[in-house]
């Protein structure tokens, strides 16, 4: 019982990760990599300052993971995908128009 588990198993993730391998999922993969970088961007900021930063890379990498992603969820035709990755790239390019703004200001004082 237990052996048909790990059995099935198996198969199905062969299935998703070697048989479903294309040039498609592997931009997918670069996306969720530069994705996934920006929370150990933001994690090593953090450690360094001994607080909670959020460094302008992060929203970088946010940007670049996301509109990758974005391409590949409208090339899968995904909703859910879609509108989630729509909305967060929006966001990072407002973080950083504020943190330019921020950044203009402050050299002007």
């Amino acid at each position: 019982m237990i052996a048909d588990l790990y059995h099935q198993l198996g198969g199905y993730l062969h299935a998703v990760f070697v048989l479903n391998l294309d040039v498609v999922v592997l931009v997918g993969l670069i996306g969720q990599l530069l994705f996934t970088a920006r929370f150990l961007v933001q994690w090593i900021a953090s450690e360094r300052a001994g607080r909670s930063v959020v460094p302008v890379s992060f929203w970088f990498l946010s940007i670049g993971g996301g509109l990758i992603l974005l391409g590949y969820a409208l090339y899968r035709k995904d909703p859910v995908f879609i509108l989630g990755q729509s909305l967060g790239t929006l966001i990072y390019v407002r973080n950083l128009m504020l943190i330019s703004r921020e950044r203009r200001e402050r050299s002007d004082a």
